[in-house]
């Protein structure tokens, strides 16, 4: 293929337009970083590497050398020392959950001033809270590839055997509740719980509370304060007196997905979880249907967690990067990038795109959708270190799950380790 015959091509795609800045000057290295190791061959990484050749034949003179860190927490600690190093890669993805760590840091490149020179892009294509998650002020740390809010799956055809209706709107923890006591026959649980902190932190919210003070800076008082140890006695509830979830050591025990082995009717989980229906052989797709999170407020609300693309401070060559960022954020390689469902794109035309096609599928997307206004950021996107109080907070709830230690003692140890840990940076 021709420089000219690949320009032609990426711009029918809406890609790369016509007009494009083009680097033949001289050779220019961009070094990307990214999740994923060196010797991932999925059909995924396959197509992520072609979008990048791609690049590189509509910019000759531009090398992109791709670098794959395996590990959310090692990608974080690798390329933070490589900011100290001083050998930061031009280009990287930036995970909402770990967002402040860089941004609080100054190792970014504020992309204001791209974004409002440049007259070919628009955050107006994206969903305003998606962007916010990078925003410090006027100050925008990335642009957003895609996300997902976390939901509750059901299985449709349970719920009918049992006699329960699918919710369509807001339903409350009492619902909730009603609905997995119904569901729970016949050696099927009501709902999978996971203690896994960032799948079940919304409930804290959905109950008036949350982990940290309004400004991040202290979890006693609020993790343990009364509502949250509400919500928590809650999720223990389900499992160990209404066992309508199976205990941490069942569920282990079995080594299996309930919900995809049809042995759970609920479960918490966000968009990615699309993408490996039809291996399920136990689940008819046709019969997953995606809802809000139960509340006991009059919104519901959820979390969602995002990954976009940023441009290192001390990046060599930022106006390249900046065209690598649009291009990777076109409405043509987005469509493409998005079509194995593992997340929501934050460009809206390519989100609402996806709703056509198979009537059930269409149902999930319009829900995924509808969720998404109420959704808010991950306290790692405004919280250097919250990794590390998603840790205390999974040991509290094994404490109270394994150990019978009661709620409120185990969220106030929980709370004054991280103040503890809040003091000591």
């Amino acid at each position: 293929m021709t420089r000219r015959e690949a320009l032609a091509w990426l711009a029918a795609l809406g890609a790369v337009p016509l007009g494009c800045r083009e680097f033949e000057s001289s050779s220019v290295a961009l070094r990307l970083a990214n999740w994923g190791g060196a010797g991932d061959d999925s059909d995924y990484y396959r197509l992520v590497k072609q979008i990048y050749r791609e690049f590189e034949a509509a910019h000759p003179g531009v090398i992109l050398k791709v670098e794959g860190v395996p590990g959310s927490q090692e990608y974080v600690t690798k390329v933070l020392l490589d900011h100290v190093a001083g050998a930061m890669p031009d280009v990287m993805a930036l995970d909402a959950s770990s967002g402040a760590v860089f941004i609080d840091n100054g190792t970014l490149m504020d992309l204001a001033p791209f974004v409002e020179k440049d007259k070919a892009f628009s955050l107006g294509d994206y969903f305003p809270n998606v962007v916010d998650i990078a925003r410090r002020d006027k100050a925008i740390y990335a642009i957003p590839t895609d996300f997902t809010p976390m939901v509750v799956y059901c299985n449709a055809a349970h719920f009918r055997e049992a006699g329960v209706a699918v919710p369509t709107g807001r339903w409350s923890f009492d619902d909730f509740l009603s609905a997995a006591q119904r569901l729970t026959r016949q050696g099927r649980y009501g709902f999978e719980f996971a203690n896994w902190m960032p799948g079940w932190v919304m409930f804290l919210w959905n109950n008036g509370s949350d982990v940290l003070s309004p400004d991040g800076s202290r979890a006693t008082g609020i993790l343990d304060g009364p509502r949250s140890v509400e919500a928590v006695q809650y999720l223990a509830d389900l499992v160990l007196k209404h066992r309508v979830a199976p205990s941490l050591s069942q569920a282990a025990a079995t080594g299996v997905d309930l919900f995809a082995t049809g042995k759970a009717s609920m479960k918490v989980v966000g968009h990615w979880y699309l993408a490996s229906l039809a291996a399920f052989k136990d689940l008819d797709p046709h019969e997953i249907v995606v809802v809000e999170l139960p509340t006991n407020l009059p919104q519901s609300v959820t979390v969602m967690y995002e990954a976009g693309q940023a441009i290192s401070k001390n990046c060599r060559h930022p106006e390249v990067a900046w065209e690598f960022l649009k291009f990777w954020a076109s409405q043509g390689v987005q469509s493409r990038y998005n079509q194995s469902g593992i997340a929501v794109c934050a460009r809206k035309d390519v989100a609402e795109a996806s709703l056509k096609g198979e009537p059930s599928k269409v149902a999930r997307e319009e829900a995924f959708l509808r969720i998404v206004p109420s959704a808010r950021s991950p306290w790692g996107a405004s919280v250097e270190g919250y990794d590390r109080v998603e840790e205390f907070g999974q040991k509290a709830m094994d404490d109270i799950l394994k150990n019978g230690v009661p709620v409120q003692a185990a969220l106030s140890k929980a709370a004054a380790a991280i103040d503890k840990e809040f003091a000591l940076r």
